[in-house]
């Protein structure tokens, strides 16, 4: 959906204005009025129509007859008696009301259009409308005292000859409960929230601070809002504690994205009961692959284990690849206290310093989790694979498996680089496999995103404080891992959902991407060409393969992660749907995600509907499991802008250290606010305002992912080096402010130990 915003209006010394348009005759905003326009107000339908667009652009103005005439240029005494009676009409059609005798504006509780508030930091917003493709632009002033993610009814208005919105009532409040910073003076105090979208500070009476001092981090809840204040009036309902404590802040996080940090204490009570011993009786239902080589490889830091491969060499030369995934669905049960609290939080939520788990740790880590020389309940897909890594054979269901060992993710890779090792005859033939399964994708129109990870070091003993920064970036081992469960995942979706396979698919959840918009696509496009790079475009056109050859080009380079992320930010978003259209940047028919059900829902429900059809049930409801599959796709996204929130934040403390250094930085993202620049050697970004850019006045070319001084022409573009200077560090908005600067001059800090890089 778009986000454009409507231009600013300039000033012209040449445009006369209304007035001067009058005394003229004729002419309005310097331009005069077409011939079909006039002749339009000749028909009543005309006449009537002008009458209605008068109103919509002065949604707030209360006129008579004669006001009404002067403002569509009508002068003659006919027209203005018919005028007069188009207006009692309109007011029988709802279109108008009459707010005393003869004095009539725009209704805005006739038909209105229902969408969800997406607030700008300039105190407007934009309403997302499922009956509109474009978004509907609401200027402040036209809020009403809706907030950021309320449901509101928006009329459609005209300002300038262009379509804004304004509210006219909020149907839902998206929340009451706000966390933010208490400031307070001698009489009362504001709640100024974390989120700079909800645009408002709470007023909160001295009488209704719940022991809360000024500074610290609280939640308040609206109690008030009188029609005729500007700020709502509230009470503190909790006191989190010091605003710069490492918790209070990740709890501030959590809470803002609505993701719960504790389990309520019923829900641990009953995990704590589960047993850790397996059930004979279960084990005689499985298939027993105990006896077959199983290991894990997972990152030096894992608690919890939800994936494991075993591997045997078959009689006819071929290979028995298993890749086995924690059976949560066994003990986790539909309905339970335990999985309506799973189903509610979705997914595991990974902040910089901790886990907030979807189960409880006993299931998490101990019962469900695949540890080494264990054993364990799992479901699995088991495949035979010819030394091409050609599928000849596969099967799924639940079994019983013993790991017998445990590999880190560097552990195992110096297995496949060395040869050494181990198990490094299997690990050796399962790699030249993968690289196999991933050529094919690839060749198939998979899009390759190997973006570099940002990661911090943190202090030992508090387990909070960032003291160094390194680069991850996935190896062999790592795409071992990927290309076996990308394998699991593609071939259960395609079990269930092929459509030549099975003449009426059951219902099913499955991980769909669509294509990216060509709008979005030819921006990015046009904007690469300056970095000497091109992609296809075009219906016929290889954008998959041509976007892979951009993206070899540049990395490494210093323009790299920012090609990258804007390449990102033109595809479309995946999620989880019952309706399957493919996983375009995978280049997979069938997609679904199987393979994690220990930190996400969908995996879970994958599980259950697969068990399911293998039993011969009949296909579930798909209006049930698409409800499910659209919260869990909410609650996605917000663990994700709550692990990137906790980025920032790190971000800023880090840097915190380094005020008045300078670096030298890329431009990651320019607004009409100002430019977003990233440091080179941390990837740590900030905001330099366009206030502080002092020797022109800029603005905005979107098109081209820019700034313009109007008068020097000077130009700061998306993939500019520049110099910054570190300015400020606002820990509480979580952002780093920066100036440019012209030059190196300072000394550049000597990192020592602080600064840790590893590429």
């Amino acid at each position: 959906m778009s986000r454009r915003k409507p231009k600013k209006a300039s000033f012209n010394p040449s445009k006369p204005n209304n007035n001067q348009a009058k005394k003229r005759g004729g002419k309005r905003d310097g331009r005069k009025l077409s011939k079909t326009k006039r002749a339009n107000l000749s028909t009543p339908d005309g006449l009537s129509s002008a009458v209605v667009s008068a109103f919509k652009k002065n949604p707030s103005k209360i006129m008579n007859y004669k006001e009404v005439s002067r403002e569509i240029r009508v002068g003659n005494k006919m027209d203005r008696e018919r005028i007069q009676a188009i207006l009692e009409n309109l007011v029988t059609q709802n279109q108008l009301e009459e707010l005393g005798r003869g004095r009539f504006k725009l209704n805005l509780q006739g038909e209105t259009l229902e969408g969800t508030v997406d607030s700008t930091k300039r105190g407007g917003a934009y309403i997302i409308s499922v009956d509109r493709d474009e978004d509907i632009y609401v200027h402040a002033k036209n809020m009403n005292q809706a907030m950021h993610g309320d449901t509101v009814g928006v009329k459609i208005i005209y300002r300038r000859g262009k379509e804004e919105g304004i509210i006219t009532k909020i149907i839902k409040r998206a929340r009451t409960q706000f966390i933010g910073t208490l400031q307070m003076n001698d009489r009362f105090g504001f709640l100024v929230p974390d989120n700079d979208k909800i645009g408002v500070d709470l007023y909160i009476p001295k009488t209704k601070l719940n022991g809360a001092e000024n500074g610290e981090k609280v939640i308040g809840e609206i109690t008030d809002w009188p029609s005729d204040s500007k700020n709502p009036f509230g009470k503190i309902t909790e006191v989190l504690g010091d605003a710069g404590n490492n918790d209070v802040v990740m709890h501030s996080i959590l809470f803002e994205y609505d993701l719960p940090y504790e389990f309520p204490a019923e829900v641990e009570a009953i995990a704590e009961t589960i047993n850790f011993e397996l059930d004979p009786e279960e084990i005689k239902k499985r298939r027993d692959m105990r006896d077959i080589l199983t290991f894990t490889i997972d990152p030096h830091d894992a608690k919890d284990f939800d994936d494991a491969l075993s591997f045997q060499v078959l009689p006819n030369g071929n290979y028995e690849i298993g890749i086995h995934i924690a059976d949560v669905s066994h003990y986790v049960q539909p309905g339970s206290i335990i999985d309506e609290e799973a189903y509610n939080r979705a997914t595991s939520v990974y902040l910089v310093d901790r886990v907030v788990p979807m189960l409880p740790e006993k299931l998490s880590n101990g019962v469900c989790s695949l540890r080494p020389n264990e054993e364990k309940f799992t479901f699995s897909a088991v495949f035979e694979i010819d030394s091409n890594g050609k599928i000849k054979q596969e099967w799924f269901g639940r079994t019983v498996i013993y790991s017998d060992r445990r590999f880190t993710y560097e552990e195992a890779q110096e297995i496949i680089e060395t040869g050494e090792g181990e198990l490094h005859e299997e690990i050796g033939i399962m790699d030249r496999i993968a690289k196999k399964l991933r050529k094919k994708r690839f060749r198939a129109g998979a899009v390759s995103f190997d973006r570099v990870e940002v990661k911090f070091e943190l202090n030992q003993e508090d387990n909070a404080t960032p003291i160094g920064v390194y680069f991850k970036e996935a190896k062999d081992s790592n795409k071992l891992i990927e290309e076996y469960m990308l394998l699991a995942n593609r071939k259960v979706a395609q079990y269930i959902g092929d459509k030549q396979k099975n003449k009426n698919p059951k219902t099913f959840v499955y991980r769909i991407h669509d294509k990216p918009k060509p709008d979005k696509f030819d921006q990015f496009a046009n904007f690469i060409v300056q970095f000497g790079l091109n992609v296809e475009r075009g219906e016929n056109a290889n954008i998959s393969k041509s976007l892979n050859e951009v993206l070899d080009a540049v990395k490494g380079k210093k323009e790299g992660n920012m090609i990258q992320t804007l390449a990102v930010r033109t595809m479309a978003k995946a999620e989880y749907s019952t309706n399957n259209i493919g996983h375009y940047g995978l280049a997979f028919d069938y997609y679904s995600h199987f393979t994690s059900p220990i930190r996400r829902y969908p995996d879970v429900m994958v599980h259950r509907l697969l068990q399911h059809y293998l039993d011969g049930g009949k296909t579930a409801d798909e209006n049930e499991y698409e409800e499910k599959c659209i919260h869990s796709s909410k609650m996605e996204k917000q663990a994700s802008d709550a692990e990137r929130d906790s980025i920032k934040y790190k971000q800023v403390e880090f840097m915190s250290k380094h005020l008045g250094e300078r670096f030298k930085a890329i431009i990651s993202g320019v607004t009409d606010w100002g430019i977003y620049a990233e440091i080179q050697e941390n990837l740590c970004e900030g905001m330099i305002s366009i206030r502080n850019l002092t020797d022109d006045t800029y603005v905005l070319d979107a098109d081209n992912y820019c700034i313009i001084g109007q008068t020097t022409g000077n130009k700061y573009q998306m993939g500019d080096e520049i110099l910054v200077e570190i300015k400020n560090a606002d820990l509480s908005k979580k952002q780093l402010d920066f100036t440019l600067a012209d030059s190196l001059e300072k000394p550049e800090p000597d990192y020592g130990k602080e600064w840790d890089f590893e590429i």
